[in-house]
């Protein structure tokens, strides 16, 4: 059964399913919940603690998913309610906790609140739901204002009415109107839906996004206004503060975790107040170059501005919205702000990958709780050369192609044989919805299980020791003296974390046993860009 600790959130090791992408239960070239069933297994040995689901529910899918027809319903291509219920019970069994996805910003342009208010009329209550307004100019043919949508292009669509109504992200993704209670009450009620069927907490998509200016002022594009008409407004607090009350109300309390993009770290750190979210993203950490410097910078950062509330800190390498590390590792810069959806970069895939192996260490033995990609423990490489014809993203659509999107890091994983689809779907089923390389022959779980020296066994090795060690996980860090280019500390009494990123060997120290290194050690010194676990003897 699910261990009972009741504040797991603060130090588990949490792995992200994106279900299209993982394995395909019913051979139709999607990954499904059935999939997930089969290969629950495989996570337990992996070593994880909990699974978060990118949306499972019922969706068009125009924007992957996070476009929601209805949150009480799975859709098709999933599965069934009755495949989640046991999914979730299954996934208990096995001592993993369950999280999924809720997106308060928007839900889809096929949602029965918004069917409703295309067919109602302007300033009618179901409109009201959303945020429709008429237009500028002298016919209203102008939108209401300027914003621009994130997936590129205008944020307001106009109906043949003559109104227009705001969509932050695609136009399949209208925006809630959260002055509204109505809007308060029907996400308060999904929560419960979720909870009362097992699910141990609710990942909060774009969760700084909810508020809106109700002026809708314009602003200058070029910069960050303060304040910002929909970004990180006070009501957003007052949703957070009503859903944790909801979240303890259980016996054994929910936990909520926020997608937060904030640059100022007060304003963050507002949002894991003790009465609103448990915790959020850490994506400085995630954009962080490959540098001891920088990334020392943002460890302190991260754990001085999480101290201030009391909450965990987050540490995440990679996810379904940014270039995969192994490819932004292998680039001449190595931030996520230069690395994010480049068409032919440059890219040292074995130097990529030599430092997500010593990535992975330092991530995984850091002060808090830790998330893992799915595929991010098979060292997958960002799949950049995706045809035109079968890219899905609609950032690469609404761009003209310009921006390649999200697709290259959200191609089914392999898991076994020599040619697609990789044991993701049986060999006659239809082909996966994204394709694969043929170079991920030797990077399928099967490929890499009887390998001591794979990224996939050096993953299973650094979950079972940071299980195994209480020192590990939540808790103090202590800096220790090191080379210039080389992170060190401590973790306990006796467990130390060195990182070398400087271009030369350096010395270990001659006290300490070797329990785990990213790369063969040479004799007593750590090599460039190697991480190594210590124990002091």
């Amino acid at each position: 059964m699910t261990p009972r600790t009741t504040d797991w959130w603060r130090h588990a090791a949490i792995y992200q399913v994106y279900p299209r992408s993982f394995a395909d239960g019913n051979g139709d070239g999607i990954g499904d919940l059935t999939g997930v069933r089969n290969r629950l297994d495989y996570l337990k040995r992996l070593g994880i603690e909990a699974i978060w689901f990118s949306p499972w529910y019922l969706t068009p899918m125009a924007d992957a998913g996070y476009d929601v027809t209805d949150f009480r319903q799975i859709d098709p291509r999933f599965g069934t309610l009755a495949d989640a219920d046991a999914l979730i019970g299954e996934a208990h069994e096995r001592g993993i906790r369950i999280i999924v996805d809720v997106i308060p910003n928007h839900v889809s342009h096929e949602h029965e609140w918004f069917l409703k208010a295309l067919a109602a009329t302007p300033g009618s209550p179901e409109r009201d739901l959303f945020w429709f307004r008429d237009g500028r100019g002298e016919n209203g043919e102008l939108p209401p204002n300027e914003w621009q949508s994130i997936f590129g292009g205008p944020a307001w669509t106009r109906l043949p009415d003559g109104q227009w109504y705001l969509h932050l992200f695609a136009p399949e993704q209208p925006d809630l109107n959260w002055r509204n209670p109505l809007v308060h009450s029907e996400y308060e009620d999904i929560l419960r839906f979720w909870f009362d069927r097992g699910v141990d907490g609710i990942r909060v998509d774009s969760a700084a996004m909810c508020g809106k200016d109700p002026e809708l002022p314009d602003f200058d594009h070029s910069g960050l206004p303060d304040p910002h008409p929909y970004v990180d407004l006070d009501l957003n607090h007052d949703i957070y503060r009503r859903w944790r009350a909801v979240a303890d109300s259980y016996p054994d309390p929910r936990a909520l975790i926020g997608e937060v993009w904030l640059a100022d770290s007060a304003r963050f750190a507002r949002y894991l107040r003790a009465d609103e979210l448990h915790a959020a993203f850490n994506f400085d950490f995630l954009g962080c170059a490959w540098d001891a410097s920088a990334l020392r910078t943002v460890i302190d950062q991260t754990l001085s501005v999480h101290a201030t509330v009391a909450a965990p800190s987050t540490w995440v390498l990679s996810n379904h919205d940014v270039t995969r590390h192994v490819t932004r590792y292998g680039r001449p810069d190595t931030s996520t702000a230069a690395g994010i959806r480049q068409y032919n970069p440059v890219v040292d895939e074995d130097l990529g990958r030599r430092r997500a192996r010593a990535a992975a260490l330092l991530t995984l033995s850091l002060p808090g709780a830790v998330y893992i990609y799915q595929g991010e423990e098979l060292g997958l490489p960002e799949v950049e050369d995706i045809p035109a014809d079968r890219r899905d993203d609609p950032i690469y659509h609404r761009t003209g192609g310009k921006d390649p999107g999200r697709d290259g890091c959200r191609v089914p994983l392999p898991w076994s044989g020599t040619t697609a689809p990789y044991g993701f779907s049986d060999d006659d089923a239809a082909r996966p919805w994204l394709p694969q390389p043929a170079a991920w022959a030797g990077l399928s779980v099967a490929a890499q299980e009887p390998d001591p020296a794979s990224m996939l066994n050096l993953y299973r090795a650094a979950l079972a020791l940071r299980a195994e060690r209480h020192d590990l996980g939540d808790g103090p860090l202590q800096w220790l003296p090191a080379p210039e280019g080389v992170l060190a500390y401590r973790r306990g009494t006796d467990f130390t974390c060195l990182v070398n990123l400087s271009g030369t060997p350096v010395e270990l120290p001659g006290d300490h046993a070797v329990l785990l290194a990213s790369h063969p050690l040479n004799g007593s010194q750590l090599p460039s860009d190697t991480s190594v676990w210590l124990r002091t003897v």
